[in-house]
């Protein structure tokens, strides 16, 4: 089979596995929203947004850059995974057991406190399984990955329905989320073993080549999380926790439509990387942009559609307690489709080994989204919150472009773009016109519409559905 369909192949794959997780963290989420309302959904949000700038630390970029090494011609996968793991571990134990006693001089109330302790355990479990992911994108074995996770999803769905009927509160919801993230973590271990032994190894000058490459990202990926995540932090010191849980619960939904964009760009990384490596930039540019242009056909009419819809599928998921979320996830769902390009660009960024370049931009936005968040939040509360993550993600996603083209000179085609903002204003005119109409029935409308039209302006050709569908091996 050829590389273009095995990547095609394991992304449908990946596509499958994440649309299953998607509909059960979006069953868990509303059984949440309604079980702990908005002030008990706030303490849940405060929890996990603490322990994520711990969990960045901890990230230090290895999971990129242990899919990079590997997929470069003659790499040691056996000892770059053992080291990479070995780091890893040791930094998770070291700044992740920092978490649980820096929160207790933090105003939150006792149950945040105690559930910062407990959710470093998923922590840990959570970022041991992302760097092992990087072995099955080199090998494009990602249907092992996809099973682990719905086993994960499966656990943590059946836990919070019996810690929701059974009313056990706060706490034991937290247990499940630990409980699921080591599932996870336990059966993509076990299917590692297939391509790669995991052990710990300490060949320190190993590690320290590793670091050295590692830091900048590392840096990049702090910078990107005080963009990110400050508002909700920022939300939960100035603000009631009743409105950082409005404001927590669009903010889910982004949460899991993001991880979408994360696993093709995950995909596109060894690919990119040969091309790069090999000097063949023509083969560069058309991965690029093909990557760009499918990000793109799905991005722009999520962003309009949801729009339209956002109220709604709020009182579908959340209920009327979180009605004001509606406005929330309007501005928010700008946000996550701007994250689908930035998280193609971001990766290419390390792939052109221009990481420390894109530094300086991280933190002249981290200052702008503090400042920000700091001057908006008193007065705007979560709506001031929400356009401030959107002007952050729009000024990194052009950074990251523009560092990109100033390596490579390839910048993506706008040829696929303009027809696909075509389509989607002929979507939203038939959305405007269904209004009043069901979910069910404005969503189909707004699909049939989009693809319609950008079928008629050959937008999506039928080689290209072919190519896409086709299990036949290539000579």
């Amino acid at each position: 089979m050829s590389l273009t369909r095995k990547i095609a192949h394991n992304t449908i794959i990946q596509i499958f596995g994440k649309a299953i997780s998607t509909i059960i963290a979006l069953i868990v989420a509303s059984l949440l929203f309604r079980y702990l309302g908005k002030e008990g959904y706030g303490n849940y949000t405060t929890v996990m947004v603490f322990l994520q700038f711990f969990g960045i630390i901890v990230d230090m970029g290895l999971y990129i850059i242990l899919t990079k090494k590997i997929s470069e011609a003659g790499a040691d996968e056996s000892s770059l995974v053992g080291n990479i793991f070995t780091i890893r571990l040791i930094s998770a134990v070291l700044f992740l057991g920092v978490a649980p006693l820096l929160v207790i001089f933090f105003p939150y109330p006792a149950v945040v406190k105690t559930g910062v302790a407990l959710v470093s355990l998923s922590f840990l479990f959570v970022t041991l399984n992302q760097v092992l992911q990087g072995v099955f994108q080199k090998h494009l074995k990602m249907i092992r990955v996809t099973i682990s996770e719905i086993l994960g999803r499966m656990v943590l769905l059946i836990g919070t329905y019996f810690a929701v009927y059974l009313d056990l509160g706060l706490v034991t919801v937290l247990l499940v989320v630990v409980l699921s993230s080591f599932t996870n973590f336990l059966f993509t271990y076990i299917y590692s073993r297939k391509f790669v032994k995991i052990r710990l190894v300490f060949d320190f000058a190993v590690w320290r080549g590793i670091i050295k490459e590692a830091y900048p990202i590392a840096l990049a990926i702090l910078f990107n999380l005080v963009y990110f995540k400050a508002d909700i932090l920022i939300l939960s010191l100035l603000k009631s926790q009743s409105d950082v849980g409005i404001y927590g619960a669009p903010f889910k939904i982004l949460e899991v439509l993001v991880t979408f964009p994360a696993m093709f760009a995950g995909l596109a990384v060894p690919v990119l990387t040969q091309a790069f490596t090999q000097m063949d930039y023509v083969r560069f540019r058309r991965v690029l942009n093909k990557s760009f242009d499918f990000l793109a056909m799905t991005a722009l009419p999520m962003i309009v559609g949801t729009i339209f819809i956002a109220h709604s599928v709020i009182d579908l998921i959340a209920g009327p307690d979180f009605a004001e979320s509606g406005r929330v996830l309007q501005v928010l769902i700008v946000t996550t489709g701007i994250i689908f390009i930035g998280n193609l660009f971001g990766n290419a960024v390390v792939v052109v080994n221009k990481q420390k370049e894109i530094l300086k931009y991280y933190m002249a936005i981290a200052v702008i989204s503090v400042s920000g968040c700091l001057l908006l939040i008193p007065t705007y509360s979560y709506m001031g919150a929400a356009w401030m993550t959107v002007l952050s993600q729009s000024l990194i996603t052009l950074a990251t472009m523009y560092v990109v083209w100033r390596k490579t000179k390839i910048f993506p085609s706008m040829k696929f773009f303009t027809k696909a903002l075509i389509a989607c204003a002929g979507m939203a005119a038939v959305l405007k016109l269904l209004d009043g109409y069901s979910l069910l029935v404005i969503i189909s409308a707004g699909m049939i519409t989009y693809g319609s039209i950008l079928f008629l302006l050959k937008g999506i050709s039928k080689d290209l559905i072919k190519e896409i569908v086709s299990t036949r091996s290539e000579q």
